[in-house]
């Protein structure tokens, strides 16, 4: 056992002070989730209200995320983060000092919701970007499992809390905590050393024949249309996270509401974290696998499949089961899909590259949800979960028609590698 720890991630300092200080933010962001609409709607606001309290906070997030990739390249993934977490400390202290004093008015909470999700755009694309730089390849899949597993066991822990603290002092505790998750947060990313910060890997080999130039000067744009795989997986994630959004957001709670209730509501939301946390096991120690991307598609294919029958599945026990199964189906795909682009990514585009996938996933969501809301109010919420399968399992089957997506991650030899991005090995980036 600690010859294991020693070699694997949690081996690593600089990623048990990332995973510590995110387990806490993940934490406060929950007890935030919980706080912000008691806030608001127990001190006379509307639903209007808060919808455009929402709507401040979403937008710039979604506007920021491809200035939060840009940057995290030119200054690094671990500056950013921390700079957005001491400026969303100070936002949400701020906030708790406006819920102790019931001020609700829009002019004040408009612009510091603005403001923290300003903060995220420019943390996400960060986030998933720092983790090449702080573990060996053969740790990476590892690292993000244990990652996303300390995210499940703080999306259960969060809403606990707050919901707690909510309950015995009003908002202004639960935004307190989350204000103390960012300091941590940004004292884990502090302890961090400098040698975490981009390498400026170079691109090897001459430009007539990798389709590349000098370190930094290949666009995004250019990086996006050259790269057949990038453009797949960017489709992919666009188009399940399309459907899967308004079905988790729209559709589960319209079912739970009609049949289970608010505590079967409850448990299918835990069911689905702890299949995440299965998921994440699973691929913790699957990361010698040489075809993982085609072992994750057809999961994908099976979790679609299985999602279609959670309101046939006999109940609250099928539907509950079904959706453990969805959860470790999607867990395990997410962080391998994640990883190998990571690994695929060059060093000095990788923020860029997490930037437009966060895109993909968070970006979808909008209209999703919209549409979802129009389809369950007509067709009601147990047809939308086979049609939601379906979009899942046929975009992943029409994505399997590629040969690029089938055989990336393979550690097989490909004929068309010259065709990708090609970066020379530097320090712990060994991409792929």
């Amino acid at each position: 056992m600690t010859k294991r720890f020693k070699s694997g991630p949690l081996g690593v300092p600089a990623f048990r002070l990332l995973a510590g200080g995110q387990f806490a933010s993940t934490i406060g962001d929950y007890c935030y989730a919980v706080a912000l609409p008691w806030f608001v709607l127990s001190n006379h606001g509307s639903t209007i209200l808060l919808g455009i309290v929402l709507a401040c906070y979403g937008v710039p997030r979604t506007i920021l995320i491809p200035l939060g990739g840009a940057l995290a390249d030119k200054a690094g993934p671990r500056l950013m983060m921390l700079c957005a977490d001491l400026m969303r400390c100070v936002l949400i202290a701020a906030l708790a000092i406006l819920a102790s004093r019931h001020d609700t008015s829009l002019a004040l909470l408009g612009p510091t919701a603005a403001l923290i999700g300003a903060g995220e755009g420019l943390f996400l694309p960060a986030s998933f970007s720092i983790m090449p730089s702080l573990l060996a390849e053969e740790q990476l899949q590892a690292g993000n499992a244990l990652s996303q597993g300390l995210t499940a066991l703080g999306s259960m822990v969060g809403p606990a809390l707050g919901g707690a603290m909510v309950a015995a002092g009003g908002p202004a505790p639960a935004f307190w905590v989350d204000a103390a998750s960012f300091a941590v947060s940004a004292a884990a990313l502090a302890l961090i050393r400098s040698a975490t910060e981009p390498k400026g890997a170079v691109l090897s080999g001459p430009a007539s024949e990798s389709g590349n130039t000098a370190p930094g000067s290949t666009s995004m744009l250019t990086l996006l249309r050259r790269s057949r795989i990038l453009q797949l997986v960017l489709l992919v994630a666009v188009a399940a996270n399309f459907a899967l959004a308004g079905t988790s957001d729209i559709a589960l709670p319209a079912l739970a509401h009609a049949r289970f209730g608010a505590d079967g509501f409850g448990a299918l939301i835990a069911c689905l974290g702890a299949g995440s946390v299965l998921g994440a096991v699973l691929a913790s120690r699957s990361g010698s696998m040489s075809r993982q991307v085609l072992i994750a598609s057809f999961g994908f294919i099976g979790g679609a499949v299985v999602l279609s029958f959670v309101p046939y599945a006999g109940g609250e026990a099928g539907a509950a089961v079904a959706m453990f199964l969805f959860g470790a189906a999607i867990g395990f795909g997410n962080i391998v899909y994640i990883t190998e682009l990571q690994k695929w990514a060059p060093a000095e585009s990788i923020g860029r590259i997490m930037a437009l996938l966060m895109l993909a996933v968070i970006g979808a969501f909008p209209i999703s949800a919209a549409i979802a809301g129009v389809l369950v109010h007509h067709i009601g919420p147990a047809v939308f979960f086979p049609i939601a399968g379906g979009v899942v399992a046929v975009t992943m089957l029409i994505g399997l028609t590629q040969r690029e997506l089938r055989d990336f991650g393979s550690r097989m030899p490909r004929d068309d590698k010259a065709s990708e991005p090609k970066i020379q090995q530097d320090g712990n980036h060994r991409p792929f």
